[in-house]
């Protein structure tokens, strides 16, 4: 009989004497939630070994700054960090090759996620890749409870909102997996401090963004695509792209963010079987990098060049690409608001 993922797991980072958990650039709920709940599984069975939470890139999002503010997640930035022969780095809610920075030339001893597979995983000691799950979080909610680790109301919280969040939307993206943790957990969470995550207070610049981007989204038949101009954070690209497409006219939707030299990309669909991390990786071809779900994307174009009119020459090839793979005619658009401000997008 094969051994437990979770007991697997922990076999492969009994070498090393510390261990480096690390998610994607700018982590987001599942991520945090996932390394918290790996650090609960290896102290547990490994006390002498230091674990190590890190990022790399921002933690922006309000809701996700609070997450990390309420629940004391202790976080350190990955280009601080040593990773040498003695520690195992572990990848989690990320794979090599899909855009990080400071550990991508450090090949992991263990992957863990639930996206599909960007390329072939070589050189990794252990992989569990589950793209049939909704969240990260809900695999390591499993390995706890392989290996009858308690779930305290701490870590149930971070779980239960990393899960939450994953899956969020309609149709939702969830297997029996995510609903039977869901259920377990939320009995258990802390739910003061669940609310304090959820409703967070937001700056001006928030509703800034929102305005500049109703100006000037524009509507393809059942597309709608906006530019959010410049962005105080990264994350508000996918929360416009989450809030347009509830729109009822639309299927799909596209939203864009100029932050410092990156054009970040977030696109959502809102139908099973849309294929949106495939659809988006085609439409950054040679220009980026992409990735995501059946209904959820991201992307991250580098520029050389962020004057307005070489922006605009990234963004034109990017709609007319994504409109063109979905068969969508670019020249019968027309603004969602027809009485917004002159700012048009290229």
């Amino acid at each position: 009989m094969e051994p437990l993922a979770s007991t697997r797991l922990l076999a492969s980072l009994h070498p090393y004497e510390r261990i480096v958990l690390a998610s994607h650039v700018n982590p987001d709920p599942d991520a945090l939630g996932s390394m918290l709940g790996i650090q609960k599984l290896i102290q547990a069975e490994y006390l002498s070994k230091e674990v190590i939470l890190t990022f790399d890139g921002l933690i922006a999002r309000a809701e996700n700054q609070a997450m990390v503010r309420v629940l004391s997640i202790p976080l350190v930035p990955i280009s601080s960090v040593e990773l040498d022969h003695r520690t195992a780095l572990v990848l989690v809610d990320t794979q090599p090759h899909t855009g990080r920075r400071a550990s991508e030339a450090t090949t992991p001893v263990a992957v863990l996620d639930h996206h599909e597979t960007p390329g072939e995983l070589t050189g990794v000691k252990f992989l569990d890749i589950r793209p049939g799950i909704g969240a990260t979080s809900t695999l390591v909610y499993g390995y706890l409870t392989e290996q009858e680790i308690p779930i305290d109301p701490r870590l149930a919280t971070a779980l239960l909102y990393a899960i939450e969040s994953e899956v969020a939307g309609y149709p939702r993206e969830a297997s029996a997996a995510d609903d039977e943790a869901l259920a377990w957990l939320y009995p258990r969470a802390d739910k003061n401090l669940l609310a304090e995550i959820r409703s967070p207070r937001l700056p001006q610049s928030y509703f800034a963004t929102f305005q500049h981007a109703l100006s000037n989204a524009f509507l393809y038949g059942e597309v709608i695509v906006g530019y959010l101009g410049v962005v105080p954070q990264p994350d508000i690209v996918a929360e416009l792209a989450d809030f347009f497409i509830r729109f009822d006219r639309v299927n799909w939707a596209l939203c864009a963010g100029l932050y410092e030299d990156e054009l970040r990309i977030s696109l959502r669909a809102d139908q099973i079987g849309a294929h949106a991390g495939e659809v988006l990786r085609q439409a950054i071809n040679g220009l980026g990098s992409a990735g995501g779900h059946d209904k959820r994307a991201g992307g991250c174009i580098r520029l050389q060049d962020v004057r307005p009119e070489a922006v605009d020459a990234v963004l034109r090839t990017l709609r007319c690409r994504f409109l063109d793979h979905l068969e969508v005619d670019e020249h019968r658009g027309h603004r969602l608001l027809q009485d917004s401000p002159r700012h048009p997008i290229p």
